[in-house]
């Protein structure tokens, strides 16, 4: 296979538990971009966001848990295994220069992450390493956020096919995943309530939970 008939998108975030939202996002977005991988990659040192009270190691494990053996879909601890903030660029970069300079790379966000997109580390540099593609579009073509619109202007296309003629360097807009009203946070505080996460999350990762006792008494 060349370089450029490779499809590699990477799927980021704190993964604080992974959850069957976050795993069916994974294997449709699999599908519909005919993925050969789609990495995972949990953040270490999350730079916009308060640090996990889960260590990435056990967030990593929970991650490598619930995705077991299921094809295409990689559990990546490379953001664990680099000092210092886990910036979005320069995973990129390893990905981009694991794969090559051909390959059809993109990044994964989800709409809340994409409106912040401008206040990320060198966010004009994300797109000379991959596409970004978004899960979810806005209720309007208006973003209401000019940095944003400054940042995408003439990015933005409108089909898969459109987005492989190139490396890198576009945006779409992907509204076809299965919408499913489960979030980290909220098993978070059900766990912390004493309450029940079962069906929320992979057995597997249920099990590790329980076994260690996260979450637990309004742990984080």
């Amino acid at each position: 296979m060349s370089e450029a008939d490779r499809r590699i998108a990477m799927f980021g975030g704190t993964f604080n538990p992974v959850h069957n939202a976050h795993l069916r996002a994974a294997v449709e977005l699999r599908d519909a971009f005919e993925l050969d991988a789609l990495h995972m990659v949990p953040a270490h040192l999350p730079p916009h966001r308060d640090a996990p009270g889960v260590s990435s190691r056990d967030r990593f494990e929970m991650l490598r848990l619930g995705i077991d053996d299921t094809p295409g879909l990689i559990a990546d601890d490379r953001e664990i295994r680099r000092d210092g903030p886990s910036w979005s660029v320069e995973t990129l970069r390893s990905l981009r220069e694991h794969y090559g300079s051909d390959c059809r790379l993109m990044m994964v966000l989800g709409h809340d992450a994409f409106l912040g997109l401008p206040d990320w580390h060198r966010p004009r540099a994300l797109f000379e390493q991959a596409h970004v593609v978004v899960i979810g579009r806005p209720h309007s073509d208006s973003l209401g956020n000019a940095a944003l619109e400054s940042l995408i202007d003439d990015r933005v296309v409108r089909s898969s096919a459109e987005l492989m003629r190139h490396p890198a360097g576009g945006v779409l807009f992907f509204d076809a995943t299965t919408p499913m009203s489960i979030s980290s946070t909220d098993i978070r505080h059900r766990l912390a309530a004493g309450g029940c996460a079962r069906y929320l999350l992979p057995p597997a990762v249920e099990r590790y939970i329980t076994a260690r006792g996260f979450y637990r008494d309004g742990g984080s």
